[in-house]
């Protein structure tokens, strides 16, 4: 089984310890967001857990922990992005997460780790030459650590602009210009580009569109072939392994204002006051109208080794 821990909030960044003690119990809880007395229990055990995926825009938290997971598969998407405090408030100076980056890929090896650069947006600040410039610094930083580089363009859902004024849909013209020259930087730097949730037609402008969390991206990182069965796809025509997620929305405490996982601050703080780092839940605890059902699990990995190319 494959448990993702960062489709709707950054838990190495916040939940840390919570999570580690999960690890040392060895299961966890989850509600399903839509009808929460529906309880799943997930046990954290490496002889049913293959792989433990994380996505973050700050790994520090668990680095000099990370020894305490290397019976696990491990995964992790580290964002990295060019915008400053005023649209992402509590998120690192883009420096230090590079050199935590650069750290977790010594750790971990290069083929499991992955940046992502998302999602891109446009504004009189945030100009199509800022982001070649700073992609480009960015790339050199991380030339070597990383094979890929996931990027994708802002979804400008209501509370998007709600929140973000001034922002500027990325039309279908900019994002071949902005995937071709970041191809041609990545290729500089040994970095291929891979879109997430794009269209499929980005591919013809040097692009990688097959997904970002595919069984072959998860085999490459376990150097380990995997025969995957019954993972949900959070879209339909994404290929990417992303069920299973023991996060949960309205938690997370960088407070960026293009976020789509949180609904607005107050739901966030009084969601965090609700947090027990030795609660199974990562928010409350059992309820009496909880209906509870343990997880069917099964190993993946099939005990054939994959060579890298």
């Amino acid at each position: 089984m494959i448990i993702n821990t960062g489709n709707r909030t950054d838990i190495p960044a916040y939940f840390s310890d919570w999570f580690f003690t999960r690890i040392e119990q060895g299961y966890v809880c989850m509600r399903n967001p839509c009808f929460p007395a529906q309880v799943t229990r997930y046990r954290l055990d490496p002889s049913v857990v293959d792989c433990l995926v994380f996505c973050t825009k700050n790994p520090r938290p668990m680095l000099s922990r990370s020894g305490k997971l290397d019976a696990f598969g491990q995964y992790w998407f580290v964002t990295i992005t060019p915008y400053g405090k005023e649209i992402e408030p509590n998120v690192p100076d883009k420096w230090e997460v590079i050199s935590d980056f650069q750290e977790l890929s010594r750790r971990k090896g290069k083929n499991a780790v992955c940046w992502r650069y998302d999602p891109i947006f446009l504004s009189e600040t945030y100009s199509y030459e800022f982001h070649l410039d700073t992609f480009e610094q960015m790339a050199a930083a991380l030339s070597g650590y990383t094979p890929v580089c996931v990027i994708s363009f802002i979804d400008l859902y209501e509370k998007t602009l709600r929140n973000l004024k001034g922002v500027k849909r990325v039309e279908r013209e900019m994002q071949k210009k902005i995937v071709q020259a970041f191809v041609q930087i990545g290729r500089r730097y040994g970095i291929g580009i891979k879109t997430c949730a794009q269209e499929a037609g980005l591919a013809q402008y040097g692009a990688d569109t097959r997904g970002c969390l595919t069984k072959e991206v998860l085999e490459d990182a376990l150097l380990e072939s995997l025969s995957v069965r019954g993972i949900g796809r959070a879209r339909k025509a994404c290929p990417c392994l992303l069920g299973n997620d023991i996060g949960m929305y309205n938690t997370c405490g960088h407070g960026c204002l293009y976020c789509y996982a949180n609904y607005d601050s107050e739901t966030v703080a009084e969601n965090r006051k609700m947090h027990d780092p030795l609660s199974p839940f990562l928010v409350g605890g059992p309820r009496r109208e909880d209906v509870l059902r343990d997880a069917v699990q099964e190993r993946f990995r099939s005990g054939q080794l994959r060579l890298y190319l």
